[in-house]
């Protein structure tokens, strides 16, 4: 018994070393960094703390009898009485307290103090040492997958442990100066609010909250846990997180600039009746501060540029240069593949006012809805929005090649967005927007050849939508391209419809990773539904239109044209069987059901491409075509 409990415990070690070393090797990059960044922080904790232990931050010459200190000094060091000087100094004597004046005694404990060659006190290096062990496990822990739904990418902890240390050495710098070892002239020489505006803005508000946060702790560290600047630093880094938030435009940044200054001013002076301090005292720090905010503005303004090159982020500002429709990447989609084109913008219309509605990234949508048939470009006429005036090219080749051209548009997509250094959130919709389903259409016809035919082979080599923002871009493509196949496109079957596509792609598991709830997918159909009912709106025929219908209706029927009516009679009778399948599949359910509403995900046969894509195909066969 003894035996199997030894065992077992030693099993459970095993996996758990396992478990740590693939941890470990997963995120190796990430550990490293938190590691440098440590090291970094702690040597500018080595150099504050060095220098705090005498008084040679203080220029000795311009202190003097009756002299106000702006901080309470106490000995850490005991200094005994010399033959040449009989001063003592005890360690933890406190030998001037804030803002009182001095006199003769204190004066010469000063100066001896002041004279006395610096030293380390290893006891509050120690201490800053482990604060800030505590900061970067938290910064290593916050950047996991807990908090952010896909993780903090590794550039995006590189600039944030950048921007760490030197808010940190900034600090600390500035309260170990002579000239600025106020507390209030201090704040204004850390450059924690440009710094939240860039991650802010290239990263995201969430991110830049949980960077203000951290970056308050380092400054309470490094101006000695002196309560000021910390509270100054918190409010005006989350104020700063807030003001460009949903900023769009480059401009918008003087904007954000000036009104940064006035919180920074108004913050500043918060501050200063919470603590008790005169306002009129240190004037200069209230000028200091609202400059601080005014350039962190102006200089996050010059350097977003290089940063969006350099980190290729989707920033709003880089979205919007990529929603011009004037580049060349879009302008060659209209004339090499005009379907394809009309089709994205109705999709971006689609997907943009459903991110707006359930408080995503519409801008994102937008932009990934433009770019995400962009591997269509190579091959056009093989997708059935571009077969206008032209032959079938699926009817005359092997279901296998057709599926492969078609899935290749995915994969083509990706490369061309690398090549165009899209930003990854958008490469990400484009990869995603398909997920993993089958080609059902051209996977059937493949099974009338060989039964045994591999479902994998016919299904898309992407992944599920892992973002909102892309899982919206794919039902805006699937309902986009479906509604079109419907003859009567009132608002009771589209409401239907719509809802039966998004049903199978919830059945079919494509929306388990992408964080949308089934408040937010209901959101989502209303939308839908509202966008399409305008799109398809009807019209009152004008007078010239029905004359014109009155006198072909009125034609007397030569027996010519009784022959060609019979041909075309003919002719439909041999399509309606292939139309009426695809059709009856969207309409079976209408006349079936009064209300359909959204359903859960269940396991059904294997995973198959929505109705949408596969009504199309079918409709087009007799001209048949998948998508």
């Amino acid at each position: 018994m003894k035996k199997d409990r030894t065992d077992e415990t030693t099993d459970s070690l095993k996996k758990t070393f396992f478990s740590v070393l693939k941890y470990l090797s997963l995120n190796y990059k990430k550990i490293l960094l938190i590691i440098v960044t440590l090291f970094a922080a702690l040597v500018f904790a080595f150099i504050k703390t060095a220098s705090s232990n005498t008084l040679s931050s203080y220029n000795i010459d311009e202190i003097e009898v009756n002299w106000v200190p702006d901080k309470t000094i106490v000995a850490t060091k005991t200094l005994p009485a010399t033959a040449a000087d009989s001063t003592t100094v005890e360690k933890g004597e406190v030998i001037a307290k804030k803002q009182i004046p001095i006199d003769e005694t204190q004066y010469r404990k000063l100066k001896k103090m002041a004279e006395t060659a610096s030293y380390v006190d290893y006891r509050a290096f120690a201490n800053s040492a482990l604060f800030h062990v505590i900061l970067v496990v938290l910064v290593f822990f916050f950047s996991s997958r807990v908090f952010f739904p896909t993780g903090i990418e590794f550039k995006e902890l590189i600039t944030e442990c950048i921007f760490y240390v030197a808010i940190f050495c900034s600090a600390v710098m500035a309260n170990k100066s002579i000239e600025f070892s106020s507390p209030y002239t201090t704040c204004m020489w850390i450059p924690a609010v440009f710094c939240v505006f860039i991650v802010a803005i290239l990263f995201g508000q969430l991110n830049a909250v949980f960077f203000s946060i951290i970056v308050s702790f380092s400054v309470l560290n490094a101006c000695a846990y002196e309560l000021e600047p910390f509270v100054f630093t918190l409010a005006t880094t989350l104020t700063a997180s807030r003001i460009v938030h949903k900023i769009e435009k480059r401009t918008d940044m003087v904007a954000a600039a000036i009104v940064q200054a006035v919180l920074n001013v108004v913050f500043l002076l918060i501050v200063k009746i919470i603590f008790n301090a005169s306002i009129a005292e240190k004037w200069i720090s209230i000028f200091g501060v609202a400059l601080n905010g005014f350039l962190s503005g102006i200089l996050c303004l010059g350097m977003l540029t290089p940063l969006e090159v350099i980190l290729n982020t989707a920033s709003p500002f880089r979205l919007m240069e990529l929603s011009d429709l004037n580049n060349a990447t879009m302008k060659k989609m209209l004339v090499t593949a005009g379907g394809t084109y009309n089709h994205s913008m109705m999709v971006a219309s689609l997907a943009e006012s459903a991110c707006r509605e359930i408080g995503a990234n519409s801008l994102l949508a937008r932009v990934g809805a433009y770019y995400h048939d962009i591997g269509k470009i190579e091959n056009p006429e093989y997708f059935v929005e571009n077969q206008t005036g032209i032959d079938n090219v699926h009817d005359s080749i092997n279901p296998s090649l057709s599926v492969t051209v078609i899935r290749s548009h995915v994969k083509r997509g990706v490369e061309k967005a690398y090549a165009l250094r899209l930003p990854g959130p958008v490469i990400n919709i484009i990869s995603e927007h398909h997920g993993n389903q089958v080609l059902s259409y051209f996977y059937n016809e493949a099974k009338k050849i060989d039964p045994d035919v591999n479902p994998d082979d016919y299904s898309y080599s992407g992944t599920p939508p892992s973002t909102r923002e892309s899982a919206v871009v794919m039902l805006a493509d699937t309902v986009e391209a479906a509604c079109r196949t419907l003859e009567k496109k009132s608002v009771p079957a589209l409401d239907k419809f719509i809802t039966t596509l998004i049903n199978g792609k919830i059945e079919h598991g494509q929306l388990n990773n992408c964080g949308l709830t089934f408040k937010d997918i209901s959101i989502i159909h209303d939308s839908f539904v509202q966008i399409l009912t305008g799109y398809y709106h009807s019209r009152i025929e004008y007078p010239e239109q029905k004359e014109s219908a009155e006198k072909e209706q009125k034609i007397p029927e030569t027996a010519d044209s009784l022959k060609e009516n019979e041909k075309t009679e003919a002719k439909v009778e041999t399509k309606s069987e292939s139309r009426s399948e695809a059709k009856s599949e969207g309409k079976s359910d209408l006349k079936s059901e009064t209300k359909t509403e959204l359903k859960a995900p269940s396991k059904k046969e294997p995973k198959s491409e929505s109705k949408t894509e596969e009504t199309r195909t079918r409709k087009t066969k007799g001209k048949t075509n998948g998508k």
